[in-house]
């Protein structure tokens, strides 16, 4: 991936990783386009930081997403860069009857909108000599957390995607990277304050290096997320798994 003069799209940009994705992105030198389903937000963004554009987009609705696609094709043709990072984590209790509708939230939101996502714009991608497409994973696609199980699935269903997304993109100018973030310090399940999070601002600067040094690389992997990334083939998925049982 070029690290300057793309035309980027960033799902989910209104806080957390996608909002300091988007201003990084812009500082060095990128049109950026935030999509989020909370307006006030979004024209709050464009308030705070001239230069960001901004479009509503409803990841859970098909239609959000054709119409997204619609817009984009029309008012910002250029775009060459998907960022597909809007997602949700919540806590499911299994025996709790409610838990299914989290669990059916979260496929919706985390595996199925990124899917759609994808199929919408590829045509448009597909026809630029420098597209990229990056899909924001997740640690816990390798060493689940129990207490977020469809969280867990869903982020490692976009991590296989993302493989089969690279090998039937070969024969295109199409990049597919994979962005792997640990836990972070964002409002996502409520880790803001957490001492065990990374903080924001060294996940973003870490990952942006990493983008800009390994323009050739197909996952992004800060240090703090590697003794999950790794954990099956360095013999120390059990010990992760209990810490993160809290055993």
């Amino acid at each position: 991936m070029k690290a300057t003069g793309n035309t980027i799209l960033i799902t989910g940009g209104t806080s957390g990783i996608g909002l300091g994705l988007a201003l990084r992105f812009l500082e060095a030198g990128n049109k950026v386009i935030v999509a989020g389903r909370r307006k006030e937000l979004l024209d709050q963004i464009t308030t705070d930081h001239p230069g960001i554009e901004t479009i509503v987009l409803d990841v859970t609705d098909p239609a959000s997403i054709a119409h997204l696609s619609e817009t984009v094709t029309t008012t910002y043709p250029e775009v060459n860069v998907l960022v597909n990072n809007a997602g949700i984590m919540l806590p499911e209790i299994l025996l709790d009857a409610g838990s299914l509708q989290v669990a059916e939230d979260t496929v919706t939101t985390n595996l199925l909108g990124p899917i759609r996502l994808v199929n919408a714009f590829l045509p448009q991608l597909v026809a630029k000599d420098d597209a990229v497409i990056i899909n924001v994973s997740s640690g816990l696609a390798f060493v689940p957390l129990p207490l977020t199980p469809t969280y867990n699935a869903t982020k490692a269903a976009i991590h296989f995607f993302t493989e089969s997304l690279r090998v039937q993109l070969a024969g295109t100018a199409v990049q597919v990277i994979e962005l792997v973030p640990p836990a972070v310090r964002t409002t996502l399940l409520g880790q803001q304050d957490s001492e065990q999070a990374m903080p924001l601002q060294d996940f973003l600067a870490e990952a942006m290096n990493l983008l800009r040094t390994q323009p050739d690389a197909r996952e992004i992997l800060v240090e703090n997320v590697k003794f999950l990334r790794y954990a099956e083939a360095n013999g120390t998925y059990d010990n992760v798994l209990s810490m993160l049982s809290g055993n």
